[in-house]
């Protein structure tokens, strides 16, 4: 038997498809299994897709993940409710569509320690303290010294979420660049950065320093590490990818218009 597991919103919409889509999983020999699964299956919106990805993510190499809308936003969910039917057929298929997205990794140094995470659509490092100072380098070159709010490096596949809310481009798919878009820069006769998304090619490295991180954080996806002042933020591509299934006709423009 083949193990899938889900990862679902709380709703009574969202249980009641989970409990169709349990019996006609079980109904194609697929056993439920929470631990270890090969399948995992997202019930709601694009939240929920984030908490599946993040909550297997020591076992990404082996997992395929699907996703079905229930939730307001579905940019990652390839199936609505109504066609459990249609997943299973994909599913069953010789040959499934399979995208790989690649995922940002993210190093930060701080007092002689090393921490790594993860982040599908973006990480942000924000302080709604006080004003951020950060010199920003990508490939080890000085680039600017930002003053504001913050700054969001985003994934192609993330381009349409926090970055597009900060006035980032939306990158089509197959572009897997990265991208850097300012939040609520200072922009007066003293002070001026950028002021402008950039997006940068697909194996750069950018690194972000301050002298104070103090009450900043780091935010990756959904989850939040506070930074320690003398923090060192390094982002790039890494080789984890995420595997997931979708329907070869629910094209990138039909997710792309379900947002507006």
């Amino acid at each position: 038997m083949k193990r899938f597991a889900i990862v679902s919103k709380e709703d009574t919409l969202t249980q009641e498809v989970q409990m169709e889509l349990l019996n006609k999983m079980h109904a194609n020999n697929w056993e439920l299994d929470q631990v270890n699964p090969e399948l995992v299956i997202s019930i709601g919106g694009d939240g929920t897709f984030l908490r599946a990805i993040h909550k297997y993510m020591d076992k990404l190499s082996s997992i395929l993940f699907v996703g079905i809308h229930t939730g307001t936003l579905g940019f990652y969910t390839n199936y609505k409710r109504d066609e459990i039917d249609l997943f299973i057929h994909d599913l069953s298929s010789d040959n499934p569509t399979v995208h790989r997205i690649p995922l940002l990794g993210v190093e930060i140094a701080a007092h002689g320690t090393l921490d790594y995470v993860y982040a599908v659509n973006e990480i942000r490092v924000e302080n709604i303290i006080r004003t951020q100072l950060m010199r920003i380098y990508i490939d080890e070159e000085y680039m600017e010294t930002f003053r504001g709010t913050g700054v969001c490096i985003s994934t192609q596949a993330g381009s349409t979420a926090y970055n597009r809310s900060a006035g980032g481009a939306i990158l089509q798919e197959g572009l897997d660049f990265l991208q850097l878009t300012e939040i609520t820069g200072i922009h007066h006769h003293a002070y001026r950065s950028l002021g402008s998304p950039f997006i940068i090619k697909k194996d750069s490295e950018i690194r972000l320093e301050s002298d104070n991180f103090l009450e900043a954080i780091l935010c990756y996806d959904h989850l939040v590490l506070p930074l320690l002042d003398d923090s060192v933020i390094t982002v790039g591509y890494c080789t984890q990818t995420i595997n997931l299934l979708v329907r070869p006709q629910f094209t990138y423009i039909q997710r792309l218009k379900s947002l507006f």
